[in-house]
């Protein structure tokens, strides 16, 4: 599957039914009777969000939307029928914009949450309730943008080839691709990694470069993503296998971070020296807590080997349940 974040759509909301002018009479009445009946009103556009929707690829292909218009009027007093709403499904995580303003619509971030984006028109009036029809409404209409920050309780963060793919695939249920390669991923990947009585949600996301946070490489398109994390896992290659120093590795990292937000930056980050099965790994390892010794405690991994990942996932967990009962004390 093709995954696609982001999404221009133009939707229209249905047209109210036109009120019906008409009028009742038979032998024994002297006047005719007005007995027009009122339009239906115009189908709403709502988008709600779904667990089974995985990207926003379709609205790619379909740019344009519209829900149905409300039933004219009758004689003898018949009511329009209302028009169907047009009922659009998007992933859990899909941020809704009015696409001239910018202004956020709705941020979707729960299974079956919904908004009603664009309105249908009224129904016109007949003649039965008044001398003369009134117009139906016109069903609002607007462009907007669909926008995917995916939702994980972990992102991994780090340089092309850190072993963020390893990590996940190690951890979790998710088979993420492998390769001696830059960039092997190139989209975000979910994976659950489960235990007794708790599971948490881990998002493999693509490598870092340098000036990622003004767009390069894949840029931006990874960093919104992690916006949505509670913890980042910073996953550093202490090998220095790749001809990358681990600890300017580090540090350019945090600036890619930092510039993007503040918020980005002081999220809780956890720091994972990974690739300590290489020789070289050790005495790196030994300067890196030398120079970054305020940065608390590092984990020394081997994401290939399945080294030292029971306690990371352990740690993981222990802050994430005390995450998730400081924010159910907050409600």
């Amino acid at each position: 599957m093709i995954f696609v974040d982001k999404a221009r759509i133009f939707i229209k909301a249905g047209d109210g039914g036109k009120g019906c002018e008409s009028f009742y009479s038979d032998k024994l009445t002297r006047y005719p009777r007005p007995d027009g009946g009122n339009g239906g009103k115009g189908g709403n556009l709502i988008i709600i969000a779904n667990n089974r929707i995985q990207t926003l690829l379709d609205y790619r292909f379909k740019q344009h939307y519209q829900a149905e218009r409300g039933g004219h009027g009758g004689s003898k007093g018949k009511r329009g029928k209302d028009g169907k709403d047009c009922l659009l499904k998007v992933p859990i995580g899909t941020l809704i914009k009015d696409a001239k303003t910018g202004l956020l619509i709705k941020d979707l971030t729960a299974e079956e949450q919904s908004v009603i984006v664009v309105k249908g028109g009224h129904g016109g009036q007949g003649n039965a309730n008044r001398k003369t029809p009134t117009p139906p409404g016109l069903g609002e209409e607007r462009t907007i943008e669909l926008e995917l920050k995916i939702i994980a309780d972990v992102g991994l963060v780090g340089f092309p080839n850190a072993g963020k793919s390893t990590l996940i695939s190690s951890i979790s249920n998710v088979k993420s691709k492998i390769a001696n390669y830059p960039f092997t991923t190139k989209q975000p990947i979910l994976g659950i990694v489960q235990g007794e009585d708790f599971d948490f949600v881990v998002a493999d996301l693509p490598g870092l470069i340098e000036g990622a946070h003004a767009g390069r490489g894949l840029g931006d398109k990874f960093l919104k993503h992690a916006e949505r994390t509670k913890i980042l896992l910073h996953v550093i290659d202490m090998s220095g296998t790749e001809g990358r120093d681990p600890l300017d590795d580090f540090e350019k990292i945090n600036y890619e971070l930092q510039e993007y937000s503040d918020e980005l930056f002081f999220k809780y980050k956890i720091l994972v020296a990974n690739k300590m099965d290489v020789p070289e790994a050790a005495a790196h390892l030994k300067k890196f807590k030398r120079k970054y010794k305020n940065q608390g405690k590092i984990f020394a991994i081997s994401a290939l080997h399945k080294e030292g990942l029971e306690e990371l996932v352990e740690f993981v967990r222990s802050i994430l349940c005390r995450e998730n009962f400081q924010e159910r004390s907050k409600e």
